[in-house]
């Protein structure tokens, strides 16, 4: 199976027909694709002018969405390596047994759905480096109210996600699956007190 490095270098490959520069773009979305697959795909499509379902878009501009893609995933494995430092630190110390943060980590480990839509529509407008490096600042900022991504205060608790973890608070600003450790108990909570008022008005 091709890695995220091999695929990258058949994407810009001008020997290679352009439908496989385009495949291979996708493929790269299976090892790295923040805001989950289909709706990191509808990101890239919307910044750098590619029609989605295009078996055939321009070069350049297949090599610029590679390019934010890029810069997102070294931003994304930068932090990752540190995370990793600083969990050896802990386990050295003592430490054994992760908390609620690292039970978090584990199921975005690699990238994929760090901060994954609910609706693949809706999404984040900013470079995903951006709003990776957002993410970052807020989870090592420690418990908000708002959303880290936004700062929007509107999140709503959703319990039917397509994906782990199967519910979880969505910001109703940029549309991502905020990390629950980034909230404070008080914003979790209301969170759940507005779907409760959802359900409410609709009974």
């Amino acid at each position: 199976m091709a890695g995220f490095r091999s695929l990258a270098r058949q994407v810009r490959d001008p020997r290679c027909d352009l439908a496989l520069r385009r495949y291979s773009l996708r493929k790269c979305l299976e090892r790295f694709a923040p805001y989950g697959h289909r709706a990191t795909w509808d990101h890239l499509c919307a910044r750098h002018g590619i029609e989605p379902e295009d078996r055939a878009p321009e070069p350049a501009r297949l090599v610029a969405a590679l390019e934010e893609l890029e810069e997102a995933r070294a931003v994304w494995l930068a932090y990752e390596g540190e995370f990793a430092e600083r969990r050896r630190r802990e386990k050295h110390d003592g430490l054994r047994r992760p908390g609620s943060f690292d039970d978090w980590h584990r199921r975005t480990w690699g990238g994929n759905g760090v901060a994954r839509c609910a609706d693949p529509a809706v999404h984040p407008t900013e470079s995903l480096a951006v709003v990776l490096r957002r993410l970052i600042a807020g989870l090592e900022k420690g418990p908000g109210a708002t959303c880290p991504v936004c700062a929007a205060p509107g999140i709503v608790w959703r319990p039917d996600l397509s994906c782990e973890p199967w519910s979880g608070p969505v910001c109703t600003g940029c549309g991502i699956v905020v990390p629950q450790p980034i909230l404070t108990s008080e914003a979790l909570n209301r969170a759940k007190r507005v779907r409760s008022r959802e359900l409410a008005s609709v009974a």
